[in-house]
């Protein structure tokens, strides 16, 4: 059986785009526009030396009272029971916001390995250290749409994969 891999954060970080990029098609929809992924999307993915069943997931933070929120949060926290490892991302453009720290407080209920990454960080000079203080330390500057930073992230996610299953 596959390690389970899965992508979170709030909406509109780049989840989607980080999951197309590692499956290497266009398998989730991505827009600039809040809320489009729903439901917890499955594909395998070739990492560097381990191929991971990679999970895509809607926004794991925002308004209680709104039922689709709800029940699109409900989806991404099934991927977190059922994930080995974890790539909490955030948006390097925007900054940190509350429903980052909202995230952050449910990825580390779990207990379940995460690695952070701040997405959107196309110019070299852009500065992802406020995300320092969500206690998750450094994150891993990535840019899912160019690809920039995707081999230090992917070599991350491998060194706190569980170990390959013996086979026999």
């Amino acid at each position: 059986m596959l390690p389970i891999v899965a992508i979170v954060g709030r909406t509109n970080v780049g989840k989607s785009a980080l999951f197309n990029r590692l499956v290497g098609e266009q398998t989730a929809v991505v827009e600039d526009v809040h809320g489009i992924t729903r439901d917890r999307i499955y594909a395998e993915a070739e990492l560097d030396t381990r191929r991971v069943m990679l999970v895509d997931t809607g926004g794991l933070a925002g308004a209680e009272h709104d039922e689709l929120i709800t029940q699109v949060k409900q989806q991404a926290v099934m991927a977190l029971q059922e994930a080995d490892v974890l790539i909490l991302m955030v948006d390097g453009q925007e900054g940190l916001t509350s429903l980052d720290y909202e995230v952050v407080d449910v990825v580390r209920a779990t207990g379940t390995p995460c690695v952070l990454v701040a997405n959107k960080m196309e110019k070299l000079s852009a500065d992802s250290g406020d995300f320092l203080s969500l206690g998750m330390g450094p994150p891993i500057d990535i840019s899912a749409i160019h690809g920039r930073g995707l081999m230090e992230m992917v070599e991350a996610v491998e060194d706190v994969l569980p170990a390959p299953e013996e086979e026999g």
